[in-house]
């Protein structure tokens, strides 16, 4: 009698026989999940360098919209027999050793998962995931296999973040009190205003396939190419412009959960969404908080807002392309003592951006060599995905949201601060 066996089994049964270890001069090929915009920079821009030099070969893709395969599949000049459109046939191939997973966040938990389960090495775009316990079961799961998973936020390899670190190190700017941070723009398409492309339908796209987890609804190419637009399939902007400026500030201050999460903003100006335009949100941890603040519809922070960490003896600030260090008034000679100088400018070693986002990528494919932890490794990702949901669901809820570290749970009430014994009685009553 003939046993049939299911896809998710084969990949289960079968995971250790197509997990290899790579030779330290040897190729890796690689799967790409999700031919989209991000998708399409990843071949380009971000691997090109590896793959014209021979380290790595996109070897296999898979998408679920016929014109994205098509682009794709030229790009990478492969046959029709290495492009997929149900992406555990790409997984289920022996000749791939790492999986690059581009595609909705409402995506991320079940690929990634599937594609460590299959013996793979995983980089991972940000947001990590959709919600916090699916980053949780990734970093479970990272154990379980041993295998390399690197979260696409590239700012993490900007070399400003491992300086600033080091400064910190060195006790130069003293306790650390807190760091802000911004992602502004200013477009009059809005952001996420992809273009809706007139081939993209019913046929050409599968819908049920794109839709997933999330609820269904009929085919809609405004939700297909702006998803980001919509909380079914994102977290919007806290999830994709936050988790660049979270992820490197927590690798510079130390990975960590955070204790108190809140949030503010609303749809100012471009309504033909559901997620906020502007955005700001507060993240508290043991000893200092984290505040962000951005919009889609001022570009002005960038320009005023500068990312930067506040110490109780010094400042650092994020420039273009160098941070400075300077102490605060009573604290010059100290800092003099210990830098030599009245003030510190330190110039970043890689400027250029898209290099900074190549230097990301080769960090993934050094790691899948070593088995060394890369830059932006499961825990530290799971860690920042705490405070990018929190920030989401408070904002939603409109409430404030606390965090055990010591459980990894969500708190139903915080404690009120140390001295604080109880409401009203403890203020003055007015005369």
């Amino acid at each position: 009698m003939l046993k049939t066996i299911s896809r998710r089994a084969l990949l289960a049964g079968s995971a250790l026989s197509y997990s290899r270890i790579l030779g330290a001069n040897e190729r890796v090929n690689a799967g790409l999940i999700g031919c989209g915009n991000l998708g399409m920079r990843h071949l380009r821009i971000y691997m090109k360098p590896m793959l014209d030099e021979g380290t790595m070969r996109v070897a296999a893709i898979s998408d679920i919209y016929t014109e994205a395969k098509k682009r794709a599949q030229a790009q990478a000049k492969l046959e029709t027999k290495d492009v997929h459109h149900d992406y555990h046939e790409l997984l289920a191939r022996k000749d791939i050793d790492a999986v690059y997973v581009v595609t909705p966040e409402h995506w991320h938990h079940r690929m990634a998962m599937d594609a460590l389960k299959a013996g793979k090495d995983v980089y991972l775009e940000k947001p990590m995931t959709y919600t916090i316990e699916q980053s949780k079961d990734i970093v479970n799961e990272v154990k379980r296999t041993n295998r390399v998973l690197q979260v696409g936020a590239q700012w993490v390899s900007d070399p400003r973040y491992s300086q600033a670190r080091e400064i910190i190190e060195k006790g130069w700017i003293g306790k650390v009190l807190w760091a802000q941070s911004t992602y502004s723009m200013n477009s009059v398409y809005g952001v996420w205003q992809y273009e809706i492309e007139k081939e993209a339908n019913a046929q050409t796209v599968d819908w049920p396939r794109f839709l997933g987890s999330a609820p269904k609804r009929p085919f809609s190419g405004e939700r297909y190419f702006r998803w980001r637009k919509y909380w079914d399939y994102s977290n919007g902007m806290v999830a994709d412009f936050f988790y660049h400026r979270m992820a490197p500030l927590l690798s510079t201050l130390g990975g960590r959960f955070p204790q108190l999460v809140s949030a503010h903003g609303g749809v100012y100006i471009w309504k033909e969404r559901e997620t906020p335009d502007t955005f700001s949100m507060t993240s508290e941890y043991d000893s200092f908080y984290v505040n962000i603040s951005s919009s889609a519809a001022s570009a002005g922070p960038e320009k005023t807002h500068l990312p930067a960490i506040y110490g109780h003896e010094a400042s650092i600030v994020f420039q273009n392309g160098y941070i400075t260090v300077t102490p605060d008034s009573q604290f010059k000679k100290k800092f003099v003592e210990k830098t030599g100088s009245a003030e510190l400018k330190i110039e970043a070693p890689v400027k250029d951006l898209n290099a900074i986002r190549i230097n990301h990528a080769r960090n993934f494919l050094d790691c899948m060599h070593s088995r060394k932890q890369p830059v932006l490794h499961a825990e530290l990702a799971y860690q920042t995905m705490v405070a990018i949901k929190l920030a989401a669901d408070s904002y939603r809820q409109r409430k404030m949201f606390a965090f055990d570290p010591k459980t990894e749970r969500i708190v139903k009430e915080a404690p009120p601060r140390e001295g604080f014994e109880g409401s009203g009685e403890n203020y003055p009553e007015k005369n």
